[in-house]
């Protein structure tokens, strides 16, 4: 049997890997010249660093697993520190514990980072009529009704935005953090919903790192999956586009921008919601119509090298994030040569730091050129921890519409358009605009899509590449 993969950033190469384990032919078929998506390296004063997704979450598995399956298991790295900050209110303030994803388990827990009257509103949550959380609603939304709008600009938003670049009043609580989500439509207050999933945590599992690295990038992984699929016999292209899908007799056929035509029995798309939807517009529309309404949030990463030796004394930590409310062009920064020690080990006398610029909504910093945006990146820098140095190097790197924002009722979109494609054997759907954006999301995502594709594969004919 014979599946097109079209797309090969993570979730591509991933479901590529899947299917050739399952013994079938694959052909994957990228339109950008690299492979990879978001996972990303390059070059900044001739060390290797990350340019897109930087970090694995370590407490899924999917990663860490698929890692080890391409040989990168010793290449593992935890970070050197875990410990981060907010740049809030003209001061950087240590990052509050005992909360999740900003929603605190008490008032004490944001102590420092809240207003005294900021605090007492957390404590009167509590005090509220029994809540009764709808199908969904808006993180941001649920927080402030119940604990007052401070919380959610001084820490809700500012964590999101480090993952979605999104606004916080917007994003899905169902689908963003369903754990919490399952939480609250079990307890009578928001309070109550934190500290029952925080007491289910282990002290073995609260006490490990977050995130785990890879040396060299996480941008590796990529590149190794490639690496693998490929010597099992994927055949992979790059620099084609497919731009149009059909069915035939025989399966599916997908039109190419320089006028070939592949025929095959399946095909899975692994790319985001817009090329999905013009891909899906001719055979199944309303699937179409439903991706084409997922909106996204594009962002830059300003990556800086300079001479350890003329950085005044920076805060120990990973870095800091920035709340929106602040006004700030940043939104975050990492510490990358004081979180990772092979970035620091390769050159010591070398200090790496990267920052991001870029909101949904508020994107009109990514049309400035590279010079202004590390201007802008400095400025700030300068204000929070005091750097005045000169960069020895720069690298500017624009992720345009690169951030799926999963808004309120996105759960639900998803779930409809997957019942459309179901009409449609042979062809699957995975990527970060549909169960997750973080790399391990990915991966699950696009392992159950090809497991989910193999089912709907017919057992007659073979299809085969045409021209």
């Amino acid at each position: 049997m014979h599946v097109i993969v079209v797309g090969g950033g993570i979730s591509g190469l991933t479901a590529a890997h899947r299917l050739l384990a399952a013994g079938l032919r694959v052909t994957l078929l990228e339109s950008d010249r690299r492979l990879g998506g978001k996972l990303r390296t390059g070059q900044v004063a001739g060390l290797q660093v990350d340019l897109g997704a930087e970090s694995l979450l370590a407490r899924r598995p999917e990663a860490i697993d698929l890692a080890k399956a391409v040989g990168l298991g010793d290449a593992l790295r935890p970070p050197v520190v875990t410990t981060a900050a907010i740049w809030t209110r003209d001061a950087l303030r240590p990052m509050p514990s005992g909360h999740v994803m900003g929603v605190p388990d008490s008032a004490a827990a944001l102590a420092g980072v809240l207003s005294d009257s900021g605090l007492a509103r957390i404590a009167r949550d509590a005090e509220l009529p029994p809540l009764r959380v709808p199908e969904d609603i808006g993180i941001g939304r649920l927080v402030a009704d119940r604990m007052g709008t401070e919380v959610v600009d001084r820490l809700v938003d500012p964590l999101l935005g480090g993952v979605y670049a999104g606004d916080a009043y917007r994003i899905s609580l169902r689908a963003a953090v369903p754990r919490l989500y399952e939480a609250v439509r079990r307890h009578d207050s928001l309070l109550a919903a934190v500290r029952s999933l925080r007491a289910e945590t282990s002290p073995a599992v609260a006490n490990s790192p977050v995130f785990t690295g890879i040396e060299g990038g996480v941008g590796t992984l990529a590149a190794a999956v490639a690496e693998d699929v490929a010597g099992r016999g994927a055949v992979l292209e790059t620099g084609v586009a497919v731009t149009g899908l059909r069915r035939t007799a025989r399966g599916w056929a997908a039109a190419l921008d320089d006028g070939r035509s592949l025929v095959a029995d399946g095909v899975l798309l692994a790319v985001p919601a817009p090329a999905a939807a013009r891909l899906l517009a001719a055979e199944a529309p309303a699937a179409a119509g439903e991706l084409a309404a997922v909106e996204y949030a594009s962002m830059a990463l300003v990556t800086l090298a300079f001479r350890r030796a003329e950085l005044a004394r920076l805060p120990r930590g990973s870095g800091f994030l920035v709340p929106a409310v602040d006004g700030r062009t940043i939104k975050a920064a990492t510490f990358s040569s004081g979180k990772w020690d092979w970035v620091a080990a390769a050159d010591p006398g070398l200090f790496v730091l990267r920052v991001s610029v870029g909101r949904f909504g508020e994107e009109a910093a990514l049309e400035w050129d590279d010079a202004d945006l590390v201007r802008v990146a400095l400025d700030d820098l300068g204000q929070a921890v005091g750097l005045r140095a000169t960069p020895v190097d720069r690298v500017v790197t624009r992720w345009r519409q690169g951030l799926p924002q999963y808004t309120v009722g996105h759960d639900s979109r998803i779930t409809r358009v997957r019942g459309y494609l179901a009409q449609l054997p042979g062809l699957g759907l995975c990527g970060a605009a549909y169960d997750g954006v973080g790399v391990p999301a990915c991966i699950a995502g696009a392992e159950r899509a090809a497991a989910a594709l193999l089912r709907t594969l017919p057992a007659g004919p073979r299809g085969e590449a045409g021209e």
